[in-house]
């Protein structure tokens, strides 16, 4: 048995500790927030973090985060930084689909956590494994400079 601490929460998985965290995710907790894209770590969809790191979960066995604390962004609001953000999201209507926005959230706080003041350089650096297919890479850098912003406000 594999213990796993989800969004705060204890859980136990008995099956396959290769199973890929995403599937366990949306498959067994139904935690559906974090998206599916390509299944090789490079459009960033599945971004979670790991013990405050961001994460792709389709390449991160469950096997390999017993002890550790997972963050979805179905809780991602609970933190200072990640309501923050979601807040800017709305406020400059930084998605178009939607789709990739989940993972792009997880690591704007992640930066936002790490490093409260960013650069435009720092943004893309951040969030440059964080592929949108709407290319609404302009609204998110404004978006984390506005809860950047907030932030120092609050």
């Amino acid at each position: 048995m594999i213990n796993i601490s989800v969004n705060g929460e204890q859980h136990m998985f008995g099956g396959d500790a290769e199973m890929p965290l995403l599937w366990y995710l949306r498959d067994e907790l139904g935690l559906t927030g974090t998206k599916f894209g390509c299944g090789m770590a490079l459009c960033g969809a599945c971004t979670v973090h790991l013990d405050g790191q961001p994460a792709r979960a389709c390449v991160t066995p469950i096997g390999a985060i017993e002890g550790r604390k997972v963050t979805t962004i179905e809780a991602i609001h609970e933190q200072k930084v990640g309501a923050a953000v979601q807040a800017a999201w709305i406020e400059k209507q930084a998605p178009q689909c939607g789709y990739c926005q989940s993972g792009q959230v997880m690591s704007a706080v992640a930066l936002l956590t790490t490093k409260p003041n960013p650069t435009d350089a720092d943004i893309d650096d951040a969030m440059s494994g964080n592929i949108c297919r709407c290319a609404t890479y302009q609204r998110i850098r404004a978006a984390i400079h506005e809860a950047s912003e907030a932030l120092k406000h609050a």
